[in-house]
């Protein structure tokens, strides 16, 4: 399968996500193929954003454009996508004007029949398997690609509140008041999810990453309740089924935003390489929480980006200090995504400090 693609040129991604020390970070950062890119606005000019989505031409343009603006930079492409194709992909109608918005979203547990029985991956999400073969052609193997999908929880949330939110309060509502339909949702999601990412594997991703967007929105409780369970259910079964079907093993990211408190569950219990963090914890009491059992991925303040060229040095300065304490890898990356208002420049700065800060002496 992998000779069917140009030969990888740059594998520090792929080498600190399997733990090994390396002679500097690799960095990459979360929506990196976005709006803060004036080249990305301009195609979004005349494309409505899940158009670009499900074309894969469109889509392999606007993954290529960090890699190609911030040459030598980057470690790692991600596929340009949403987490949202999930719920798409399972008969909800979700539109873009401009956050996410869900026109007909599920009530009671009831409207769970609304749904689509089965999922036909390669029918309703094909268009990302084109993307990513297509993107790995034309990165010709200057860095590796980076899949994706969104958590269960994450869906879960989106798919009932009918965007985002501050409270949860519907969300929460189902998972409080109807504990055991919600857990059937949560693995339906799992289910797709796991067949999703096979087929991003199969399809030419070098690595995937499940983001968990709102798992800062349950309690350490709550978490291992109805999210643990899913994260650790698509690990397990994605690893089962690229076994089973001789298809070789690529790492594995999970961010769990902000759920701090877990770090050591899905440290030892999660099946994920990396575990990503985002800024609100010092990367020094991550590392002693996790040892060398996985990778971390992070996490400087995305707002850091807006205080200058100083604030941004000390601050990767202060990131690199931290993650380089105590044994184990290290993925450079903003602790969320990159916002849209952030100075192209700026996060070409952010990534030069990387550079300078994160190599071994």
């Amino acid at each position: 399968m992998e000779s069917a693609f140009p030969p990888l040129k740059n594998d520090l991604m792929l080498r600190a996500a399997r733990g090994e020390e390396t002679e500097r970070a690799p960095v990459w950062v979360m929506r990196q193929a976005g709006r803060y890119l004036p080249e990305f606005r301009k195609i979004r000019q005349s494309h409505e954003f899940f158009e670009v989505c499900r074309s894969p031409e469109l889509a392999t343009a606007v993954t290529i454009q960090p890699i190609e603006r911030y040459s030598g930079l980057l470690d790692a492409a991600i596929i340009f996508s949403d987490i949202l194709v999930v719920p798409q992909a399972m008969g909800m109608e979700v539109q873009m004007n401009p956050g996410p918005h869900f026109p007909e979203p599920l009530v009671t547990p009831d409207d769970v029949k609304k749904l689509s029985p089965v999922v036909d991956i390669n029918k309703e999400l094909g268009y990302v398997f084109e993307a990513l073969k297509r993107t790995r052609k034309e990165l010709d193997g200057k860095v590796p690609l980076i899949g994706f999908c969104g958590a269960p929880w994450t869906l879960f949330a989106y798919m009932i509140e009918g965007g985002g939110s501050k409270t949860f309060e519907r969300a929460k509502t189902w998972l409080f008041k109807y504990p055991e339909e919600s857990n059937a949702l949560l693995l339906r999601i799992s289910e797709v999810c796991v067949d999703f990412l096979v087929g991003q594997i199969k399809a030419g991703a070098q690595l995937v990453q499940v983001f968990d967007s709102w798992a800062d929105e349950l309690s350490s409780h709550d978490f291992r309740l109805f999210s643990f369970p899913a994260l650790q259910y698509i690990s397990r079964n994605v690893r089962t089924r690229l076994a089973a079907e001789k298809v070789p093993a690529v790492p594995m990211i999970c961010f769990a935003k902000g759920a701090n408190l877990s770090l050591e569950l899905l440290a030892e219990q999660g099946g994920y390489d990396v575990l990503g963090i985002n800024w609100q914890i010092d990367p020094a009491e991550a590392r002693k929480i996790v040892g060398d059992r996985v990778t971390l991925q992070g996490n400087m303040d995305p707002t850091v980006l807006y205080g200058g060229r100083d604030a941004i040095e000390k601050a990767v300065k202060r990131m690199a200090e931290g993650f380089k304490s105590g044994k184990g890898g290290w993925i450079a990356n903003l602790g969320h995504g990159i916002t849209p208002g952030v100075d192209p420049e700026d996060l070409r700065w952010f990534l030069e400090c990387v550079h300078k800060y994160s190599a071994r002496s």
